[in-house]
């Protein structure tokens, strides 16, 4: 039976990690990227949707694209970054249910129906963009996601092959320089924006 985290680990997934604007000149490999990914694939979309196609930006030039399409206060953290990462949606994602959810006709859910596909795909992407972060927080690593982006324009430059995929997200990755953030914002008690019905 699952047993709750110690408290280091609490603190590390969500009391004490933080978002980061810089990072440490510390490289991110490849190994890691594939670790990410090997763990936020098993965190649940809705009849394993998977929808999330990412783009890992590493070389200079990737990055550089990615920048292009960003705001100013954005473009300078994209380009310092070891890695940024765009999380991307696939609006046809129910082509590949007939494999990844086998036991049930869930194409035929969402066939004929784009409507449903872009709800579907905009929250299952948005799923597994947290369970990117928390991946990486879990890992040791660090992020800054972040939507101030021309989004046509980096579907163009990352997703020109494959257009039924837009950008949903996008988000810095390394060792947070914590000479970078500020003061952590305030986060509500219980009461104020929740209600037990």
């Amino acid at each position: 039976m699952p047993q709750p985290l110690a408290d280091a680990a609490l603190d590390q997934l969500f009391r004490t990690a933080r978002t980061y604007n810089g990072y440490l000149d510390r490289p991110v490999s490849e190994d890691q990227l594939v670790a990410i990914w090997d763990l936020l694939k098993m965190g649940p979309t809705s009849a394993n949707q998977l929808p999330a196609r990412i783009v890992w930006c590493v070389s200079d030039d990737a990055k550089e694209k990615l920048a292009a399409a960003a705001s100013a206060a954005n473009a300078d953290k994209i380009r310092k970054a070891p890695v940024s990462a765009v999380i991307g949606m696939d609006l046809d994602f129910h082509e590949q249910l007939p494999w990844l959810f086998p036991h049930a006709d869930a194409k035929s859910w969402f066939a004929g129906n784009e409507a449903l596909r872009e709800t579907s795909a905009l929250r299952n992407s948005s799923l597994q963009g947290a369970y990117f972060i928390l991946a990486a927080r879990a890992l040791g690593l660090d992020t800054g996601p972040m939507s101030g982006f021309d989004q046509g324009a980096v579907d163009a430059a990352f997703f020109a092959e494959t257009p039924r995929v837009r950008t949903n997200f996008i988000s810095t990755l390394g060792y947070g320089d914590p000479a970078t953030i500020s003061p952590r914002s305030p986060r509500p008690d219980f009461a104020m924006f929740n209600r037990i019905a």
